[in-house]
C-alpha cells in the first residue's frame, strides 16, 4: 500500500511523491469534497491540475457523482490510472461520494493490490482515518444533505491507524480551529497526526512515516 496524506498538496515532499510513483503518467483527479460549493468547483479542479502538470502528470478529472450506484465502473475507471489524486474540501461531503460510488471499497481493494498511489491532502488525507469525529470543528457536516441526499457518515476508510489534523497554524486556518483540536484530540488521549501544511504522512508497504 502506497499513502501519500498532506495538509496542503505536496506539501514540502513533492520528490517524495515522484519516488513513490516512478515516472509521472495520468492521474485521476477527485474533486468531490468541493461538492458543496457549485460555484467554486471548477476553479478548486483548475488550481490542481496547473501543479500537478507542472511535475510531469496528465491529470483527468474523475466526478464520483458520475458514478453513484455503480460501484464495479468506478472500480474499473480506477485500475486505469497509477495514482488518484484526492484534493480537499468537505471531509464528510469527500466520505459520501465515496460511499455512494463504491470508490471506498474499490480503493481498499486497489491500494491492498498496490495498484496505484494514493495521494490525497486536506479531507483526501482525514477520509483515510478511522472516523471522522471532531473533524466537524473545520468541516459542516450538514453539507453532505444538500450536496449528497444522504446523512453524513463518521467512519473513515481505516487505512492509516490514527486521525489527522490538517492545516495547523496555516494562513487556510486563521481561527486557530486546528491547534484547537489538537488540544481536543491530545486532552482525550486520541492518536492523531498534527500536520503544517508542509507535512505529509507517508505510508510505503509496512513503512509509515511522518516528513516534516
Amino acid at each position: 500500500m502506497r499513502l501519500f496524506l498532506s495538509s496542503y498538496r505536496f506539501g514540502a515532499h513533492q520528490q517524495r511523491l515522484l519516488a513513490m510513483v516512478g515516472t509521472p503518467g495520468r492521474v485521476a483527479v477527485i474533486a468531490n469534497a468541493c461538492d458543496a460549493w457549485p460555484s467554486a468547483w471548477q476553479g478548486a479542479v483548475t488550481s490542481d491540475l496547473v501543479p500537478l502538470r507542472r511535475l510531469g502528470f496528465e491529470p483527468e478529472v474523475l466526478d464520483l457523482r458520475e458514478y453513484v450506484g455503480r460501484p464495479a465502473e468506478v472500480e474499473q475507471r480506477l485500475r486505469e490510472y497509477p495514482m488518484v489524486w484526492v484534493r480537499g474540501g468537505n471531509t464528510f461531503v469527500l466520505r459520501a461520494q465515496f460511499a455512494r460510488s463504491g470508490a471506498d471499497l474499490a480503493l481498499r481493494r486497489l491500494l491492498a493490490e498496490d495498484a496505484l498511489v494514493y495521494a490525497g491532502y486536506s479531507a483526501g488525507a482525514c477520509v483515510m482515518t478511522p472516523d471522522l469525529h471532531g473533524i466537524e470543528s473545520m468541516d459542516d457536516p450538514n453539507e453532505v444533505r444538500t450536496a449528497c441526499g444522504i446523512e453524513p457518515r463518521w467512519d473513515g476508510l481505516a487505512l492509516v491507524d490514527r486521525r489527522i489534523v490538517p492545516h495547523l497554524d496555516s494562513p487556510t486556518d486563521p481561527t486557530g480551529d486546528a491547534r484547537k483540536l489538537v488540544r481536543e484530540y491530545t486532552s482525550a488521549g486520541i492518536p492523531h497526526w498534527a500536520l503544517t501544511d508542509d507535512h505529509v504522512v507517508v505510508v510505503d508497504g509496512d513503512r509509515t512515516e511522518v516528513l516534516t
